[in-house]
């Protein structure tokens, strides 16, 4: 009896694992960091686009383009899963110089005035930028707007949107590509702050999350989410094997931990909008 109980023992653990994996493998992502800009829309169709990131297992996306028109085209394809973010800039090479344009907010408000949007960015800051005119007049737009702002900055500029707006709701691209010390420091210092992992692999060996980061995302369980980022058009070809590799390291986490980054921390961010979509 003794050799059958503990037969069934391992059994049970098996299936559990095993039923862990599958749910993995199930898992619908809603991806963070999505662009269609104007090369992407040259080569694909918003047709053909939506296709991707649904067969790659998404169940939604924020996605945001240089310029704008291409994130509506993917919306006007499918209202129901692409989630429209404004980018503040009308091409491409505006990435740095967007800070110094004064024409900036008022072409956001148009926007705004005229489409319906999540959030404002992704947009590129870095330090004491973040204090100037155009870059506090996205902020103010964003709270008069309820929208969140998607900011590709490094820890200094985060900091000071903060102290511009302390009530603004952020998603920090990259997690500013800082270290994993510094990310939860400010995930500390402020609560509304949230961050994506694209281009982050770190995390994983093998396909195993770090101690060190396991312990940050139990820490902080509510405050990540997906991105692949797909800022150039070979990235559109790499979405389905990125989203598998990311199904692969959210499996060696707690479920509930698990399916917060991989899609309810992205919907409690969108639903903390009050004009949702």
């Amino acid at each position: 009896m003794k050799v059958l109980a503990s037969g069934l023992a391992i059994m049970a653990i098996m299936l559990g694992l095993s039923s862990k994996l599958v749910a993995a493998e199930d898992l619908r992502i809603f991806d963070t960091h999505i662009h269609f800009s104007h090369d992407a829309s040259e080569r694909y169709s918003a047709e053909d686009a939506v296709d991707i990131l649904r067969q790659a297992g998404l169940r939604r996306a924020f996605v945001s383009s240089s310029p704008d028109e291409g994130t509506q085209k993917l919306y006007r394809q499918a209202p129901d899963f692409i989630v429209p973010v404004l980018r503040p800039y009308r091409k491409r090479g505006e990435l740095q110089s967007w800070v110094d344009d004064p024409t900036v907010v008022g072409m956001v408000a148009e926007r705004l005035a005229a489409n319906r949007y999540a959030g404002i960015g992704e947009f590129h800051v870095s330090g004491a930028d973040a204090d100037k005119p155009a870059v506090r007049g996205l902020v103010d737009l964003a709270r008069t707007h309820g929208l969140f702002l998607h900011a590709h900055a490094d820890a200094d500029a985060i900091a000071r949107i903060f102290r511009h707006d302390p009530e603004a709701r952020i998603l920090w691209a990259h997690a500013g590509f800082e270290g994993r010390e510094r990310v939860e420091a400010m995930l500390g210092a402020h609560p509304e702050l949230r961050a994506d992992l694209s281009f982050r692999f770190e995390h994983v060996s093998n396909g195993k999350i770090s101690p060190a980061w396991r312990r940050t995302f139990l820490r902080f369980p509510e405050r990540f989410t997906i991105g692949t980022d797909t800022y150039t058009p070979s990235r559109w070809e790499d979405v389905g094997d990125y989203i598998t590799w990311v199904r692969g390291w959210l499996a060696d986490l707690p479920e509930p931990v698990r399916n917060n980054i991989a899609y309810g921390n992205a919907e409690r961010l969108l639903a903390s909008n009050p004009n949702a979509m």
